[in-house]
């Protein structure tokens, strides 16, 4: 089993893409402060590209939310 396929690492994507949409960013947006395209984040978002973890928290930086907040309560 790949982990993008896994209840957990769903539910920390569905929290990266609530913070996204709270922070009223597309994912243009987002990907631009990313210096990446829109196509980096949308394949994020649908679990078809995994994160690291260097990306995860840079990802969290930029939405403003504690990667520890991201991960709680996922067992």
């Amino acid at each position: 089993m790949k982990s993008t396929n896994t209840p957990q690492y769903r539910a920390v994507l569905d929290r990266l893409v609530a913070a996204r949409k709270a922070n009223g960013l597309s994912q243009a947006e987002l990907a631009s402060r990313l210096g990446r395209p829109q196509s980096y984040i949308a394949k994020i978002e649908i679990g078809e590209r995994r994160i690291d973890i260097v990306e995860f928290l840079e990802l969290a930086r930029i939405l403003g939310v504690s990667p520890a907040s991201v991960l709680e309560d996922l067992g």
